[in-house]
């Protein structure tokens, strides 16, 4: 056989081997479509032949990583947690060398994602083990520190709050140097992380708590937070004044983190300025807090006009108008807890002003003249 007839025969040898490789690629693609067309109708039919899919590659790849991520959301949708976690683990098999690292952290954070809704406490523990442990065992140290502060969120959501301490105790840890103290080039974590820590004091009412750990989220230095950490920080430091009838102190904290919430396009802004408004009544402002560029816009928001109309009678000491306002937005105003806590503050707050308008042109004065005179003012 000449040279040349060898380079021939090599070169169709070499077409003939791709040629058939890109058809194998091609089968297990119309395989697991296939499959994923009997998730809605026949979900133990489309687990079956997502298994097949898995079973026919030869080598662990993404079809089959595709495959274990479709048996993972049907069998968790059947609450079949024992098959959930078992197609999990195998999937995590496939993070090690058949896809990408990017890829892998998108498909971790997206399933830990969909399953968050599990009111099963004891599979979500599990879940998050199993990926905690391959994490450490990769030493992805960013996805792990990722991973860890979402599952501090979930507890907190669902005030699991001794497993969220169990949480923020490791988290903490990731953030120490060698002697123990705090590593400031992790500043913007540490922020995160003590987050955490004051929207659990602030549940549990652990002022004193509170008080510390904010302190500490004030001397953090080297840090890059995201507008809505702060905006939680200002927040629950707003509560906290609150608590210790430090109206001013609050007003600030509640107007910094509306402007947080603000810019980090949260929802949360509304309801930090509905606090904003009543921090501003109780410390008796003469400043209407809606006169600021900042808040000037939200004015006229359909959840904001209620509390206009209420800073217009407090600032004019109409009594009658002050609480037929209260009275005609129960629900809007009196759902929030910790408005309804400070109401009734508000409330003295106003009739005190009213009180004091009343008797101070007279030396003496009978009360049964002062409750003659309110009774009119009410009625009027």
């Amino acid at each position: 056989m000449s040279d040349n007839d060898m380079m021939e025969e090599d070169e169709f040898d070499f077409e003939y081997s791709g040629s058939e490789e890109e058809e194998t690629q091609v089968d297990l693609e119309n395989a697991y479509y296939e499959a994923k067309g009997y998730k809605e109708t026949d979900p133990q039919k489309a687990i079956a032949h997502f298994q097949k899919v898995i079973d026919a590659e030869e080598e662990k790849g993404e079809w089959g990583f595709k495959a274990h991520k479709q048996m993972i959301k049907v069998s968790f949708k059947l609450a079949d947690y024992d098959s959930t976690l078992r197609y999990y683990v195998n999937l995590l098999t496939y993070t090690k060398s058949a896809v990408t690292r990017n890829t892998s952290e998108k498909s971790i954070n997206g399933i830990l994602d969909y399953v968050s809704a599990a009111q099963d406490t004891t599979f979500m523990e599990k879940l998050y083990s199993i990926t905690l442990d391959s994490l450490e065992e990769s030493k992805n140290e960013r996805l792990w520190t990722k991973t860890n502060l979402k599952l501090a969120k979930l507890w907190l959501d669902r005030h699991e709050h001794g497993r969220l301490k169990k949480i923020i105790r490791q988290l903490h840890e990731s953030c120490q140097n060698s002697d123990g103290s705090n590593d400031q080039q992790k500043g913007t974590l540490l922020l995160e992380i003590y987050a955490l820590e004051i929207q659990m004091y602030t549940e549990t009412k652990n002022n004193k708590k509170l008080k510390e750990v904010y302190q500490k989220c004030l001397h953090v230095k080297s840090a890059i937070p995201h507008p809505r950490i702060m905006g939680l920080i200002r927040e629950c430091g707003g509560k906290m004044h609150m608590y210790e009838q430090e109206w001013d102190k609050a007003q600030t904290d509640f107007f910094e983190a509306f402007k947080n919430y603000d810019e980090a396009g949260s929802q949360q802004r509304i309801q930090c300025l509905k606090y904003l408004v009543l921090a501003n009544m109780l410390m008796e402002s003469q400043i209407n807090p809606f006169d600021s560029q900042e808040t000037k816009s939200y004015a006229s928001d359909p959840q904001i006009i209620v509390l206009t109309d209420l800073v217009d009678a407090f600032h004019h000491k109409d009594l009658k108008r002050f609480e037929r306002i209260l009275r005609s937005n129960r629900s809007s105003i009196m759902d929030d807890l910790f408005i309804r806590e400070y109401i009734d503050d508000v409330l003295k707050t106003i009739r005190m002003q009213v009180l004091i308008d009343l008797v101070s042109p007279y030396s003496r004065i009978e009360i049964k003249f002062i409750a003659e005179v309110t009774v009119l003012k009410l009625s009027n």
